[in-house]
């Protein structure tokens, strides 16, 4: 199945009656718009067009990945034009990062919880520019004043006048956008905080007929997967086919011309695999990790006892609060480890790429346009331009597919270019081909001692992270890398909502050639863990309640902190926090600030004959800003609940030799059904602009859970996974 869109065969194709009006933004970001087959038509991004019939396509410039972009971006177009919400279709923008580019990241991209908070003026405001272009043309076309003239659910009247939007797009793409179209007010929104509309992406994915990268085949097409050496930082010296030549399908191998691996061949992915499994090679490990986790986490722990190499927060000098916070005559104290993690989503890493007149054409469930297309560009010696890429349907991400040396990419690139550049190859990566060979949350370590004043608050707080940093080397280094310290390190704590005087965080870089990449919620992954957990050590030191000694950190004149403060009291209150625990069970707390969305947890678990822990119960508070899709926000609380649970209770990679133990999910337990407890999910009331609501329900979770088990069973867990420290779960 071969799916090209480029624009002009966009707008070509959304053509229904001989018209389309086209809305969006032109290279300098101004209001532009243009009828279909227009003469000298302005180079613009079209966001909405809308046919002759009365339809309109919605471009969708950040790809789904199950976060539900697609229903958001729609919401707000169809808001402001007042159509119905059946009339509206979702398309994926082409690879244009002049046109398409994240507000928030300066090229196309889609990632950082940032598609609704970065799009949604852009999105209403070309909305309603088309809007009044309808509106006009109406006006014009009845000889009546505009203000006369009423859209609402896609028919425009005037008196005893009506017409469908689709009866006057041609004479509306004859006009000019207003520079400044006006918005609806947020007490005239029908559809932005709707309840329970139906997402765009649900009937195709629920009935099949949605496309995924992994459903992609074109004319000609080869199957590809790559042989990569065992440890990280080898490469191949070289390589025997002979034995492969005998698998039925195999077409042949070819070594990458960068030496990270083989490129195996077939008519098939199994004869791919198959293939791959009879071919014999010798790999240079000069640059290789021969390190296992046991060596790492001594050196780690080296790190920790060390002096830091950064400050990372400049909020104190790190050696005078340390000098406090030692002479403290109150204070607690705790390391906390943190293990590699893969981000194992459902649709193992895939793309297509076929040769075209000009160059290629990329078939995937892509991510980070904007660093894709250059990157296979330089490889293949062509302009950027001409690498085409059709954006698909993603089953899941979590932050592996935003790779800043677009990995799989590269390599499909690579094994294109090898082939001879004539013929269509589709990737494929195996599960464990991801788990053994490809991006990690990396391995963290923490420790802090937060010193109790006589007044029963925090006095001083010294911290020490070591991490391998994220940022450093990529093109993200600038925007995330200050004086030396890479804020994903630290985020959450280095600027905590809480009004805690006398903090110094110190951060120290760990060195490996082990790939390590931004994983769901990043850097607040593990920084919300260690910041609630001991918010928890230092309450019980003060002898004051979880929740009230919080608050006691908070200052309702700030705005930040209100909300912050707001979230928490929401989620206690849900959750009966005044209530006593009946025997056998405890209730846990956590409430963190990320990607601007503030979230509190409380967990309740309950401890099974023989010890072992169930997870009853999770009530979620989230001030998201103006909550655009409450179901889409509850999902996605749910998700990063789920995700964050299964994470903390049993996932893990370790490596022997520096090669990875683990190989697929039986080693790697996601969470299961069983696991799951019930969520309840609370939505706060808030006229602020949108934020994320992808990544932050997952950093209370954990903190939530270990907490409760604390308040349990006495045990506190301060090294994950916790099945692999102590706590069995039912």
């Amino acid at each position: 199945m071969t799916m090209q869109m480029k624009r002009r065969g966009f707008l070509k194709a959304a053509g229904v009656a001989g018209a389309t009006l086209a809305v969006g933004f032109n290279a300098k970001g101004l209001l532009a718009a243009a009828p279909q087959g227009a003469a000298g038509a302005i180079r613009f991004n079209p966001f909405v067009t809308i046919d002759g019939d009365g339809t309109v396509t919605v471009v969708v410039k950040h790809f789904e990945m199950g976060q539900g972009t697609t229903t958001g971006l729609a919401t707000l177009v169809a808001e402001e034009l007042d159509v119905p919400w059946e009339s509206i279709k979702v398309v994926f923008a082409p690879a244009n990062g002049e046109l398409y580019k994240n507000l928030a990241f300066g090229l196309q991209a889609t990632g950082g919880s940032t598609a609704i908070a970065n799009s949604f003026q852009q999105y209403r405001t070309a909305g309603a520019a088309a809007r009044d272009m309808l509106v006009r043309a109406a006006a014009a076309a009845w000889n009546v004043p505009a203000e006369q003239v009423a859209l609402d659910n896609g028919m425009l009247k005037a008196g005893a006048r009506t017409a469908g939007i689709g009866e006057l797009v041609a004479a509306a793409a004859k006009l000019a956008p207003a520079k400044a179209p006006k918005l609806k007010d947020p007490s005239q929104f029908t559809l932005i905080g709707t309840d329970k509309l139906p997402r765009k992406d649900s009937h195709d994915k629920t009935n099949g007929a949605a496309v995924f990268a992994m459903d992609v085949k074109v004319p000609n097409m080869l199957y590809a997967v790559v042989l990569r050496p065992p440890r990280f930082g080898g490469k191949l010296k070289t390589f025997d086919a002979a034995a492969a030549s005998a698998v039925q399908g195999f077409a042949g191998a070819q070594a990458l011309p960068n030496k990270a691996g083989v490129a195996v061949y077939a008519k098939s992915t199994w004869a791919a695999i198959q293939s791959r499994r009879a071919i014999k090679a010798q790999w240079d490990e000069t640059g290789a990790d021969l390190r296992g986790t046991p060596q790492s986490l001594s050196e780690y722990q080296a790190k920790l006892d060390a002096e830091p190499a950064f400050d990372a927060s400049h909020k104190g000098n790190i050696a005078q609060v340390a000098a406090h916070v030692e002479g403290a005559a109150k204070s607690v104290e705790a390391q906390f480890m943190f293990p590699l993690l893969a981000h194992a989503p459902m649709e193992p890493l895939n793309c297509v790429i076929e040769p075209t007149g000009k160059g290629v054409r990329i078939h995937d469930g892509s991510q980070f346009q904007g660093i894709t297309q250059p990157a296979v560009a330089a490889i293949l010696n062509i302009a950027p331009e001409n690498v085409e890429i059709v954006t698909y349907y993603a089953g899941g991400s979590f932050g592996r597919r935003a790779t800043p040396n677009t990995d799989y990419h590269t390599e499909a690139a690579l094994a294109f270019a090898a082939l001879g550049g004539q013929q269509a190859v589709k990737l494929v990566w195996t599960r464990e081909d991801d788990l053994a060979g490809g991006f990690y949350r990396p391995m963290v370590a923490h420790r802090a001692k937060v010193a109790i004043g006589d007044d029963g608050k925090i006095s001083g707080w010294s911290h020490r992270t070591v991490a391998q940093s994220i940022a450093k080397g990529t093109p993200f280094e600038s925007m995330l890398v200050k004086n030396g310290a890479d804020h994903s390190s630290v985020e959450g704590i280095a600027d905590t909502p809480y009004s805690i005087d006398n903090m110094a965080v110190g951060l120290t870089d760990y060195a490996s050639p082990m790939p390590v990449l931004w994983w769901r919620s990043v850097g607040h992954s593990h920084s919300g863990y260690v910041m609630e957990v001991l918010m928890d050590m230092a309450a019980e030191a003060a002898g004051v309640d979880p929740v009230a000694f919080r608050l006691r950190h908070l200052d309702d004149s700030d705005p930040d902190q209100a909300r912050f403060a707001g979230v928490l009291k929401l989620a206690a209150e849900k959750a009966g926090w005044d209530n006593k625990s009946a025997a056998g069970k405890g209730r846990g707390v956590a409430v963190h600030k990320s990607f601007n969305s503030y979230v509190a947890q409380v967990a309740e678990v309950s401890v099974k004959a023989g010890g072992a822990i169930s997870i009853d119960k999770v009530v979620c508070a989230i001030d998201c800003g103006v909550a655009v899709n409450p179901d889409v926000i509850r999902a996605q609380m749910e998700s990063g609940i789920g995700y964050g649970l299964g994470a903390v209770m049993r996932n893990e990679i370790t490596l022997t030799g520096g090669v990875v133990d683990q190989a697929n999910f039986p080693q790697y337990e996601p969470l299961r059904i069983a696991d799951m407890p019930h969520i309840e999910v609370h939505i706060a009331a808030s006229n602020e602009a949108p934020s994320g609501v992808g990544e932050p329900g997952l950093p209370p979770a954990g903190p939530a859970l270990a907490n409760a088990i604390y308040a349990a069973t006495g045990k506190r867990v301060t090294r994950l996974p916790m099945k692999s420290n102590g706590v069995e779960f039912a």
